[in-house]
């Protein structure tokens, strides 16, 4: 029955495709689709979504800044018109404050229970950790398949710049953040966002401290999968997981 009506939608999923414009539409059709062409439609999908929200982003930032320019906001503007530009600067101060201020979602934890979390992590007492840490990994790297700039190979390096942390994290919360402006070169944002999001949504406790991971040439190992266990547990308790077995 199910195959069935997966076959009968691929035909048409090319088209219906492209007027999807909700990812997490297409989150849930990624994972209840079994056929392997349809995925791979909606993967692309999925990436075309989110680059198309980028590019129309980085549109209208090139819209305003030439806004600006015509109103005489960018520099080399008369010394004429400086106290037009003086106004204008106040009336447009709030503005550009909310583009530019990132907000610390870590302040107000008990930071002494974050560092400390980071810094002695739990070491993996299962019997079967190996399998676990590799079925928890493939998890991992299934989630963030369609997100651009993720690759997923273990549990250190590949978590370096925070990014694979957003993109699991938006995988299950897609309105929480808008994942295409995120910027590789700002790692502590990157976690902060992403810890922060995993915590007040899916109840996952702080388990890493972002200024910790950015001191750390590359993040331990044993931080990053003990997190990434209790983010997973947190989904299957809030039911955003299905699965008979927990890692």
């Amino acid at each position: 029955m199910a195959s069935q009506a997966s076959a009968g939608s691929t035909s048409l999923s090319r088209e219906q495709l492209v007027t999807i414009e909700d990812e997490e539409v297409l989150n849930k059709m990624l994972d209840n689709a079994t056929d392997f062409d349809e995925r791979r439609m909606i993967r692309t999908a999925l990436r075309d979504l989110l680059k198309k929200k980028r590019d129309k982003r980085e549109q209208d930032r090139g819209s305003r800044q030439q806004d600006l320019k015509q109103q005489g906001l960018s520099k080399g503007g008369t010394a004429g018109a400086a106290v037009s530009i003086g106004r204008a600067s106040v009336n447009q101060q709030p503005a550009k404050n909310k583009s530019q201020s990132h907000p610390s979602p870590s302040a107000g934890g008990p930071p002494s229970a974050a560092v400390a979390s980071a810094q002695k992590c739990p070491p993996a007492a299962a019997p079967n950790v190996k399998n676990v840490k590799q079925m928890l990994l493939e998890w991992c790297r299934a989630k963030t398949e369609p997100y651009e700039g993720v690759e997923i190979h273990n549990f250190s390096s590949s978590w370096k710049d925070g990014i694979a942390f957003c993109a699991l994290v938006h995988r299950f919360f897609p309105d929480a953040f808008e994942y295409s402006i995120l910027n590789p070169s700002k790692p502590r944002e990157n976690f902060q966002l992403a810890f922060s999001t995993a915590e007040r949504l899916a109840g996952c406790p702080p388990l890493l401290d972002a200024d910790d991971l950015v001191r750390m040439k590359e993040p331990d190992w044993k931080c990053v999968y003990t997190y990434i266990q209790e983010f997973y547990r947190c989904l299957v308790e809030k039911g955003l997981v299905k699965t008979k077995k927990r890692l």
